[in-house]
């Protein structure tokens, strides 16, 4: 398992970020230095004043009215699986330092539970938003639309927050372990601590690595890209 882990949570990882910020910075260089249209590209209705303008972009990306009148049930399943995706993310800030306040106000023992509980949730809505897009694409209308890119992508979701899933309700290590590791490696020194080695939920924390290794490599590359400039392009549409 040691060489398994060194591939999936060690040089995989530097290789994932590596591979991302590269691919994010070339895509970003090819955004600004992309002539700007002559022509306004702005979509009727269009607001007359610059707050109007942020507020609508911000509205359109974060919100999505628009979908969520076209097509209300894809929108729910949606935008319940962004806002999970986001606790998750925060969640994992653990990982660089705990969450002193909470930890003070809560308890040690306090803190584990409402992580186990807010993390477990967000671990499910994701895991369910992730099922019903897969069925969206494999049954009805949608699947003669479907492109063996939509599978790749959901298929690389689908590993890490399965995975994710696993750790958090069948794994037994301690946030407090998984800090070690990941600031190891912010240092340049990893290391695998000897809990995750000797445990079952190293095979699980290694799987989910590599998907999340994966999915890093191929975004910058992969339509979803346009989530980074969603809120640039939905402003342009406002101009």
């Amino acid at each position: 398992m040691e060489l398994f882990l060194n591939i999936t949570i060690v040089w995989g990882v530097y290789l994932g970020i590596g591979v991302f910020v590269i691919g994010m910075g070339w895509r970003i260089y090819d955004w600004v230095t992309t002539p700007k249209s002559p022509v306004k590209l702005g979509m009727y209705p269009k607001p007359k004043t610059t707050a109007g303008r942020y507020l609508k972009a911000f509205k359109d990306t974060f919100i999505a009215p628009q979908s969520a009148k076209i097509e209300p049930k894809m929108w729910f399943f949606a935008f319940a699986f962004h806002v999970a995706a986001l606790g998750a993310f925060f969640g994992h800030g653990r990982l660089l330092h705990e969450f002193t306040p909470l930890v003070n106000w809560l308890g040690d023992e306090g803190m584990d539970t409402f992580a186990a509980w807010s993390g477990g949730t967000a671990g499910i809505i994701m895991l369910v938003g992730v099922l019903f897009w897969i069925g969206r694409r494999t049954f009805g209308p949608y699947k003669q639309l479907s492109v063996p890119e939509d599978f790749l992508l959901l298929f690389l979701l689908f590993g890490i927050i399965i995975m994710g899933d696993h750790m958090r309700f069948v794994g037994h290590i301690h946030a407090e372990t998984y800090r070690e590791w990941f600031q190891s490696l912010l240092v340049f020194k990893p290391e695998i601590p000897t809990e995750i080695l000797s445990s079952k939920t190293g095979w699980s924390l290694g799987a989910h690595m590599l998907f999340t290794d994966l999915f890093l490599i191929y975004f910058p590359f992969s339509k979803l890209v346009h989530t980074i400039g969603a809120f640039s392009a939905n402003l342009v549409r406002s101009e």
